[in-house]
């Protein structure tokens, strides 16, 4: 909205409004004394032409004439020839069409419907209703005709916008008029809502908690119902809110000295947003303490829970852990939303050929498969999505987790707990007598871990699990430093994949140039074979609805895959030199990650300069 053009608008309104009536203005060079009506005089001095005025006065009026809004007790009122309850009801509508054209303009753009043809009809009709309202002698025929300015351009866009976004986000219907008398009436503490459904709904966004039973087992409704009962519930479910449909997947909480700030983690990176000051932020640390099942009198020492939330008929996960800090409790959020979660492996950026690699290796019998990374590179993701390549039903596949974050039909998963004695160790221990086909250890931490898995891997069974490894060949050495014995690791392992996420450039809003003939000769690109690579747009007033203005939306993989070959296994148990393997392992057709990050350059799925931030 130009606020500009919006004082003026207001400007010209009020002069419009302060037009006096022509039959009350006085003739020119006529005093307001001399407009009155004269007194009525006797038959007998009247001249001929009953009803004919002196000079420089009005015609008597039939009905009684009288200036201004009301007649006062001495019968005449001078000045003031505007109706204050007319004039409130146009500057009311006039701000209510103000706040109607910043909407439509904020939401047609989000919803990336056609915005200038939208502002265009609500701002023009509106402007013409304004101007008919003031010229039409008859307000109730203008103040009509203003509204059916207003209400019909209105109502066309809120038809076409309801048929492209979910029920809950629908406005004018039933259930959201509803919802707006519902928390209207909450403000003045009266609860007028139907259900408890509709209360939930109306009381901040459709999002509904529960909560976490103390035992750990199943869920505890009397605690997201003693948190609705607490100070800042609509404000935690409004954050929850926000973050989901961000696709943020954490939520930090942070104390600082005057308020509580808050961070969320989207597509790897953080981005900060609106802060709640410390009450209102210790308000929600406690209602999410609650839900989790933790110890709210407890701000000192680290804790952990976790809750579900129900949206739009489904369910979100969320791990939450508090840690104690020099400004008070800090706690952070896992969003784990199945709805953002990968399935398939052509879902994870592989290209074909790696994707039929990989295929090959864990539809074997026996063996390991590796996946290694630093931390939040995705390498449960991998994992779980070659699980789901598999057949559940006609395979027994258990899983050994820390903690289960997903949940996959027909598997068998079980959740660490260090301290009821239930280990990584004792845990693939326990499974191993359980006959299973396919098993997936969360990750190997230690040697009695690795053992294990390789162990099972030579005794008839597939290990998926994953290592924390720069790269492929350095993975090979992590087992070894775990006290794997050369021989041992060489005969189970299969494939290694190693893996890094960058984010996806948004296809909306991304800008091409061309590379400098150094850069490409740098990256080992022929300058003649790229033409142009792409990058986020530069800084601009109109923010791309589609990624916020971020320029990224979404993150993929960049891969490089080591299959273990016969001559390789000979190499690992004799102990070769790491430039060896890796010159081995380049026969064998593999590529670097760098190598598979640049194919995703070239194709504008992502920029230069996110793979050399994430690629090295």
């Amino acid at each position: 909205m130009n606020w500009g053009r919006f004082a003026i608008a207001c400007v010209i309104c009020l002069l419009l409004g302060h037009v006096r009536p022509l039959s009350a203005q006085p003739a020119p060079g006529v005093s307001p004394a001399q407009a009155q009506p004269a007194p009525a005089e006797s038959s007998a001095g009247s001249s001929p032409g009953v009803g004919v005025s002196p000079a420089n006065q009005f015609p008597r009026s039939p009905l009684g004439f009288y200036r201004g809004n009301a007649r006062s007790k001495g019968g005449q009122e001078l000045g003031f020839y505007i109706n204050l309850l007319f004039v409130a009801m146009i500057l009311g509508m006039f701000f209510l069409w103000a706040h109607t054209t910043a909407w439509v303009d904020h939401d047609s753009r989000a919803l990336k419907l056609n915005s200038e043809m939208w502002n265009a009809l609500v701002i023009l009709i509106g402007a013409v209703g304004f101007v008919v309202v003031l010229l039409v002698p008859m307000f109730a025929l203008g103040l009509l005709l203003l509204l059916a300015t207003y209400g019909v351009p209105l109502g066309m866009y809120v038809n076409e916008r309801n048929q492209r976004v979910p029920d809950s986000a629908k406005v004018m219907t039933p259930a959201h008029i509803q919802g707006l008398f519902i928390r209207a009436a909450a403000r003045l503490g009266i609860n007028i809502a139907p259900s408890r459904a509709a209360r939930d709904s109306a009381l901040g966004p459709p999002i509904r908690f529960i909560g976490k039973s103390i035992s750990g087992k199943g869920e505890d409704d009397s605690r997201a119902q003693a948190a609705e009962k607490s100070r800042g519930f609509v404000a935690a479910k409004e954050l929850i809110y926000d973050a989901i449909m961000r696709r943020a997947t954490d939520v930090h909480l942070e104390p600082k000295e005057g308020e509580f700030a808050v961070r969320y983690r989207i597509d790897g990176l953080m981005y900060p947003t609106e802060p709640f000051d410390r009450a209102m932020g210790e308000s929600i640390i406690n209602i999410f303490k609650v839900l989790g099942a933790m110890d709210i009198t407890e701000k000192r020492k680290p804790q952990d829970g976790s809750f579900r939330a129900e949206l739009e008929k489904r369910k979100i996960d969320f791990r939450a852990a508090t840690q104690g800090t020099r400004e008070g409790e800090k706690m952070s959020l896992r969003i784990l939303d199945q709805a953002n979660s990968v399935s398939k492996l052509a879902q994870l950026g592989m290209r074909k050929q790696m994707q039929e690699q990989v295929k090959e290796v864990i539809a074997q019998p026996h063996g390991m498969f590796l996946s290694c990374g630093p931390t939040g590179a995705g390498k449960s993701t991998t994992l779980f999505a070659a699980l789901s390549e598999l057949d559940a039903l006609t395979q027994n596949i258990i899983t050994v987790e820390d903690p289960v974050e997903y949940k996959m039909p027909n598997v068998t998963q079980i959740e660490v707990n260090v301290k009821a004695g239930n280990s990584f160790p004792n845990a693939l221990r326990s499974i191993l007598r359980q006959d299973p086909d396919v098993v997936l250890v969360g990750e190997i931490r230690d040697a009695e871990t690795a053992k294990i898995a390789c162990q099972a891997a030579n005794t008839g069974h597939m290990v998926f699990s994953t290592v924390h490894a720069n790269d492929t060949i350095s993975a090979l050495y992590r087992l070894i430093d775990l006290g794997v014995e050369p021989f041992l690791m060489s005969s189970a392992l299969s494939a290694i994949l190693g893996q890094r996420l960058v984010r996806k450039l948004c296809d909306d809003c991304k800008e091409g140039y061309a590379p400098k003939p150094d850069l490409l000769k740098q990256c080992g690109l022929p300058p003649d074979k790229v033409e142009a690579f792409y990058r986020p747009p530069k800084e601009s007033e109109v923010v791309c609805p589609t990624c916020g203005g971020m320029g990224y939306k979404g993150r993929l993989g960049v891969f490089e895959l080591l299959i273990i070959s016969e001559r390789l296994r000979d190499m690992i148990r004799e102990g070769a030199q790491v430039a060896a393997i890796r010159a081995e392992a380049r026969k064998n057709g593999m590529l670097y990650m760098k190598e598979e990050g640049l194919r995703l350059v070239v194709k504008g799925v992502t920029s230069l300069a996110e793979l050399q931030a994430n690629v090295k």
